[in-house]
């Protein structure tokens, strides 16, 4: 078939002397005439050189290798892959639990019912709950306490319907503070205490959320 198209092409070549020169580069995938322009059989057909490659296909010759690739290219512009969204929800232990305690009060149980709705007819790949304290006290009964707390989210919200499957409960102890170095000084005592309260916390991660 190849031979046959470039036996074609050059008996059209010969035709068309008298029309004007004719034109076949290797760069070209289409005979041109004098003009530039591409040397058309009766019926309107292009005349491809021994070239010729699908990525040389032009509009005029080949509309129907051309128009898919640009269609695509478009509907990729047109529509772009979202990536799924990750989202925090930050429960204030001061107002969740008890100072020192790991047993939600029902103003924490409200805030978690609010996620859960927040939730409600939506898909996530994970849902991870971290507990922190403040620096007050030892490590190992700081990083105790958080875990406690980070669970009693956990059961609760599995109570509620959540996947306890997709959920991940973590003690962070008092690591991470959200007050700065400085701001918070002084021995125990109730004004500190309440210095402290927002490195008191529960924060919960939703990731792949859609």
């Amino acid at each position: 078939m190849k031979q046959k198209r470039m036996l074609l092409a050059t008996l059209i070549a010969l035709a068309t002397a008298g029309y004007g020169m004719v034109s076949q580069a290797a760069d070209q995938g289409y005979v041109l005439d004098g003009r530039g322009q591409p040397v058309k059989s009766g019926t309107g057909l292009c005349w491809r050189t021994g070239f010729w490659t699908p990525a040389m296909a032009i509009a005029e010759c080949d509309p129907e290798l051309v128009m898919p690739a640009k269609q695509e290219v478009k509907a990729a512009v047109a529509k772009p892959e979202q990536a799924p969204a990750t989202t925090a929800f930050n429960l204030s232990a001061d107002g969740a639990f008890q100072f020192g305690k790991a047993k939600l009060l029902p103003k924490g149980k409200a805030k978690l019912d609010k996620l859960v709705a927040d939730l409600k007819g939506k898909n996530f790949t994970k849902l991870t709950i971290e507990g922190y304290t403040d620096r007050l006290g030892s490590q190992g009964t700081n990083l105790k306490l958080s875990q406690r707390r980070a669970d009693a989210v956990k059961t609760y919200l599995a109570s509620k319907g959540v996947d306890a499957k997709k959920m991940v409960a973590e003690g962070k102890g008092s690591q991470t503070p959200v007050t700065a170095e400085g701001q918070c000084t002084g021995k125990r005592s109730p004004k500190l205490i309440a210095c402290l309260s927002a490195d008191r916390r529960v924060e919960i991660k939703v990731s792949g959320l859609n």
